[in-house]
């Protein structure tokens, strides 16, 4: 309680800074600079140039990307320190990136790092990724000049609000965020449709205190993604799907991660992704570990394993047999999760023989299967022993003592 009302407060006064901000910041306006917003020029160069002005000046400042649709090329590198808060005002204007790859030299197209006190407002960013989709260069585990770029990167933005942020089309992850400690988006809109390759809509990790609210996520893969090093995260009222639903993980393929800790998702809304909540690492793995994570008040909409922890995640099947894996997940709760699955096994545990899961609740659950499929809705499980209270459907490891 006493970490949840410090976060609150914390966020209180990420929002009076940044109408503090508004109020008197002086502001460039992107045009001055030689911006067109045509639909044609490349306005690159004077977005760069609008915000090395601002980053420099007395703060509070403030860049305006006015109404408008701006053609901009990569890389588009906005750095810091600035001298203080700083705003980036986008309401109303399209910003678009080429849909050529080969126009790419980076991993990103637009990139934000070191900068403390942002406050990001409005934009549609259009990544134009339709020809990077069909040539499908970067699956998960097979060949292609991968990394692919991102929409918008964020590196060591820390104490920000983004808010009111809408991305479509990206080549490959739509949010790519790091080390962006005490931040809250808030109002963030990802459209790919189904059929585009890698759209991760949101993917975090090495960070602290960070919250996603109010936000909708249509893509292919994870609508958030939490990585390595994520603590303290907060999700609520996400409308999530098409995609791959709430991912933690993948873990364990790389020596020395850092532990994923204090994870609450709550008031989600699934429908039709092909995970829903899920929890993976890989086997064979480097030791890491995974804990204190809390689901909360989930709708399920036809949804493949609307609950799944998969320490067996080995994509393409490109995984040598080996060891279990050495992520130990523990302290975990699932509590009044409803709806229907589109897949017979509603309810997936696969957890590691070497360190299995522990501490593991369930409370409250009633998934079913969607449609004339043959019979109810089971669950799957393996090395684990889940807390189970009050009614849960389907029967969560079915030979458990029911509280």
């Amino acid at each position: 309680m006493h970490t949840e009302n410090s976060i609150r407060q914390a966020i209180c006064c990420l929002f009076l800074i940044a109408y503090i901000a508004r109020s008197h910041a002086a502001v460039v306006n992107i045009k001055t600079k030689g911006a067109k917003g045509d639909a044609k020029t490349d306005d690159g160069k004077a977005i760069m140039s609008a915000w090395k002005e601002a980053c420099g000046m007395a703060p509070p400042s403030s860049m305006l990307i006015p109404p408008g649709t701006y053609m901009v090329f990569p890389p588009i590198d906005l750095i810091g320190p600035c001298k203080g808060p700083i705003e980036i005002k986008a309401t109303g204007a399209i910003i678009k990136a080429p849909p050529e790859l080969k126009k790419f030299t980076t991993a990103y197209w637009i990139s934000i790092r070191n900068v403390n006190k942002l406050t990001m407002i409005g934009g549609t960013y259009n990544g134009q990724g339709e020809q990077t989709w069909k040539q499908n260069l970067c699956p998960d585990g097979g060949p292609g000049p991968c990394p692919l770029p991102v929409n918008l990167q964020f590196n060591n933005v820390t104490n920000s609000m983004l808010q009111h942020i809408t991305s479509t089309d990206s080549k490959f992850f739509h949010m790519y965020i790091t080390s962006c400690n005490n931040t809250r988006l808030d109002n963030i809109t990802i459209l790919s449709p189904a059929n585009s390759v890698n759209t991760d809509g949101i993917q975090i990790g090495r960070l602290s205190g960070v919250n996603i609210t109010n936000s909708v996520m249509r893509t292919n893969d994870d609508c958030i993604s939490i990585g390595q090093g994520s603590k303290n995260i907060h999700i609520n009222n996400i409308m999530c799907g098409p995609g791959d639903g709430i991912g933690i993980g993948s873990l364990g393929r790389r020596e020395k991660e850092e532990p994923v800790q204090g994870i609450w998702i709550k008031n989600v809304t699934m429908k039709g992704t092909e995970n829903g909540l899920r929890i993976k690492t890989w086997p064979t793995s480097f030791p890491g570990s995974v804990s204190d994570l809390h689901y909360e008040d989930i709708i399920m909409d036809n949804v493949s394993f609307p609950i799944f922890i998969d320490q067996q995640f080995c994509p393409m099947n490109n995984c040598k047999n080996g060891t279990p894996s050495k992520v130990q997940i523990s302290n975990v709760s699932y509590r009044n999760i409803r709806g229907t699955s589109a897949t017979k096994v509603a309810l997936k545990f696969v957890c590691s023989a070497g360190v299995p899961c522990k501490d593991v609740n369930v409370a409250d659950i009633n998934l079913t299967l969607k449609g004339p499929k043959g019979g109810p809705a089971t669950s799957e499980c393996a090395n684990i022993k889940p807390k189970v209270v009050g009614k849960v459907v389907p029967s969560a490891c079915p030979g458990l003592k029911i509280i």
